[in-house]
């Protein structure tokens, strides 16, 4: 499969200017104030932390003072719950199973590699219940794969690990709803705009971009977005094959390729596997997928 040219682009998706969003639906700044007011009068009642006034002179405590407001507002509160989180997970995992850590110390094994988007509502092992051990992850904007001669990037790095060091014999690439990388895909324009690293990621989802225009202009942009989420899958999976030692190992049949698709406004899972023979046959590379299931 060629490699997907660059197409030319419109105003970043992060921009003022514009609604889109990379990890979720529109968010304006006056919206997100009230909530770190609430964040921080909730912090200050619940945590008992009082500032001490200091005997010093302000002109030479005033900035070390300022700096421990930042730091508070900013995420000691948070850490401190992350240590307990991890001090929890330590006594009840870690030591419960210390054989099967240590194991893990020495070598790894995963039979999954999972390629998920990096929004923070879309964690796989989470969802999935995956264990250490059982899956090497990747995850970027949008849960993408571009193609091989796309060059390197660290997904077909990691890619490359996964498959001819690791041998994993599955690769499951996991999208989900309201993607805001799919979405600022979908919202592209024709002018160029190379300044964009976002933008000149998720152009590699460009032909599940086209495909969702012809096959559902007639929707929403809303609906068009969810359409192009589970085509951008599609595309990528198809991506995968581009990839000669990954083609090759699905040919034998000791490597297989699902998509997946986690809806978390109603919280149901949607798997499929790609029908490799189906897909290439007639030399023409197309979607042909089996084993659909639907978990809700």
């Amino acid at each position: 499969m060629a490699a997907l040219a660059p197409t030319s682009l419109s105003k970043h998706p992060l921009s003022s200017e514009s609604p889109t969003q990379i990890f979720g639906s529109s968010v304006q700044i006056g919206e997100i104030q009230p909530t770190q007011f609430r964040f921080w009068t909730s912090f200050r009642s619940n945590t008992g932390v009082r500032l001490k006034a200091s005997a010093e002179p302000p002109a030479l405590t005033r900035g070390d003072k300022q700096e421990s407001i930042v730091e508070m507002e900013s995420g000691c509160d948070f850490f401190d719950k992350m240590k307990h989180r991890f001090l929890r997970f330590k006594s009840h995992k870690y030591l419960e199973n210390s054989e099967h850590y240590q194991a893990l110390s020495k070598a790894q094994a995963p039979k999954f590699m999972v390629i998920a988007c990096a929004d923070s509502r879309v964690c796989p092992s989470n969802i999935l219940g995956f264990e250490p051990g059982e899956t090497f992850t990747v995850r970027n904007v949008a849960n993408l794969v571009p193609t091989f001669e796309s060059g390197p990037s660290e997904t077909n790095a990691a890619l490359e690990f996964a498959v001819n060091t690791l041998e994993v014999e599955n690769i499951l690439i996991v999208g989900h709803s309201c993607c805001g990388g799919i979405r600022a895909l979908m919202s592209m324009q024709d002018e160029a705009d190379s300044s964009s690293f976002i933008r000149s990621w998720v152009i590699v989802g460009k032909n599940a971009k086209l495909s969702t225009k012809a096959t559902a202009s007639n929707l929403d942009f809303d609906r068009q977005c969810t359409h192009c989420e589970k085509e951008s899958i599609n595309n990528s999976l198809l991506n995968l094959l581009t990839y000669p030692w990954i083609e090759e190992r699905v040919k034998k049949g000791v490597l297989s390729l699902h998509g997946g698709y986690y809806d978390f406004v109603d919280c149901t899972f949607e798997k499929w596997t790609l029908d490799y023979k189906g897909s290439i046959k007639d030399g023409k590379n197309r979607v042909v997928v089996k084993d659909r299931s639907f978990w809700c």
